[in-house]
């Protein structure tokens, strides 16, 4: 099982709007064929940074979700009410 962590740094003025086209990007990768957890998450410490936990069977999973439609539109859109770049990292789950 592969877990990805990836960390939006979102401009204050568009968490709102964030949140409303994230909605369909996680409701859309949740029902993905080896997608096993996908949420959006806000930082205790930062409302502004928002994270996708992402829980995935295998790399191929990854990859395939990567390609999907929906991925490919809408993650641009989130990527202009960033204030910076996105932190992306992958974990492989221990125990």
């Amino acid at each position: 099982m592969i877990k990805i962590v990836a960390k939006m740094p979102v401009k204050a003025d568009q968490v709102e709007n964030f949140k409303e086209i994230a909605r369909e990007l996680v409701e859309k990768s949740a029902a993905e064929e080896g997608n096993i957890s996908y949420t959006l998450n806000v930082s205790k410490a930062d409302p502004n940074c928002l994270a996708f936990i992402e829980f995935w069977k295998d790399q191929a999973a990854i990859d395939s979700h990567n390609t999907t439609e929906h991925f490919t539109t809408i993650l641009p859109k989130l990527a202009a009410l960033c204030s910076g770049e996105p932190e992306v990292e992958l974990f492989d789950l221990l125990f």
